[in-house]
């Protein structure tokens, strides 16, 4: 594979608004990453995996279909990361490495102008940052999505979906429901950063069109899936809380997740962590543990992953739905890939957007899921 980054050569210049027509995968060696790219390849768009290893990208192109001259930018940092897109000017970045609410707002400002940018954040700092972006992106004339993965697309879709021809809701609940199999190795920091962050953040809910604090864990519910399997959700402060009082204009917003622990004792532990791990030395520690703890392969506890929702208006009627997907990071990468293939063909709006609200609800269908609704 061919190498830059290490001398800044990227056959770009410097300030050149002009974009070309790559794609550059940043963390393409990760799970997501990988499937991103692969999936891209196998669309034949012109692939650059991003990230600290040479060997490693290397690998994983091969892997994913790239040819063996393959070029690959080695930077080891979200600013040396944007100091190379600065030069080489790709058409599209998608950010893989997580970390979002750290990288996104960099990372996305070194694709302006004409470039575009997408991630798959889902927690409510990062996604709120990086819409925070939408005029400087419009004005740039880029266009920059963030959750483009399982939870965000997943629920906000559905929700467009049942308020279509109807008023503004008076009240919204969503649930991402996913279903992962998991890979033998270690958890990851990116992962671990996520799961830290969550319980840093504590809750959140839109009440009277205002975002504040809830308890973690809030409002637990058993949700019956239309397959007769099922699963218990819980409320948390996430992306999905952000586009679905986005999409829909609700004044009452709740977002919940599978993902949270639901047993008596644990809810009753979570405020007092969450202060715990707020403080920077412990939060590092526990990440850095967290990341390096192994774990084992497993299949996908359920045959499928659900977004649900529930929308109810002011005169009482209420409506209900689901997105089916398969499995969950599987779902992410087809996301991905297929929001960053529409970008390539020029087809999303300027500004920052979350998916559904860049490209449509039915994105949610041409990525592979499946709407159940009322």
């Amino acid at each position: 594979m061919t190498e830059t980054g290490e001398t800044g050569e990227t056959g770009g210049t410097t300030g050149e608004s002009r974009v070309n027509d790559e794609v550059w995968v940043v963390g393409a060696t990760g799970r997501v990453g990988r499937g991103v790219t692969a999936r891209l390849a196998a669309r034949g768009l012109t692939v650059v995996p991003v990230g600290r290893s040479r060997e490693r990208m290397a690998a994983a192109g091969t892997a994913a279909g790239l040819p063996g001259d393959a070029k690959v930018v080695v930077a080891d940092s979200a600013e040396r990361i944007a100091d190379e897109i600065v030069q080489g000017r790709p058409r599209v970045v998608v950010n893989t490495m997580g970390a979002f609410a750290a990288t996104a707002p960099v990372i996305a400002r070194a694709c302006m102008p004409g470039g575009h940018y997408v991630d798959q954040a889902n927690d409510v700092v990062a996604v709120d940052r990086l819409l925070a972006l939408h005029d400087e992106a419009a004005g740039a004339g880029s266009t920059l999505v963030t959750g483009a993965g399982f939870g965000v697309l997943a629920t906000e879709a559905v929700v467009a979906k049942l308020c279509e021809g109807r008023p503004v809701p008076h009240r919204v609940r969503v649930d991402a429901v996913g279903s992962v199999a998991v890979e033998a190795g270690v958890l990851g920091a990116a992962l671990a950063a996520s799961i830290v962050d969550a319980l840093t953040a504590g809750g959140r809910r839109y009440e009277n069109g205002r975002l504040v604090s809830s308890r973690l864990g809030a409002d637990p519910r058993r949700l019956a899936f239309p397959d007769g399997e099922s699963a218990t959700s819980a409320g948390v402060a996430s992306g999905e809380l952000l586009a679905a009082h986005a999409v829909s204009g609700a004044p009452f917003v709740t977002a919940a997740s599978a993902l949270v622990p639901t047993g008596a004792p644990i809810r009753a532990l979570l405020p007092l962590l969450g202060r715990l791990l707020s403080v920077p030395a412990l939060r590092r520690l526990a990440v850095d543990r967290l990341g390096r703890a192994p774990v084992k392969a497993a299949p996908r506890p359920r045959e499928h992953s659900w977004g649900h929702a529930v929308v109810e208006w002011a005169d009482g009627t209420r409506r209900a739905g689901w997105l089916r997907a398969g499995d969950g990071m599987d779902f992410t990468a087809d996301v991905t890939a297929t929001v960053t293939e529409l970008l390539v063909r020029g087809l999303g709006r300027p500004g920052a957007w979350t998916p559904a609200a860049a490209l449509g609800a039915d994105l949610a269908t041409t990525a592979g899921g499946t709407f159940v609704l009322d």
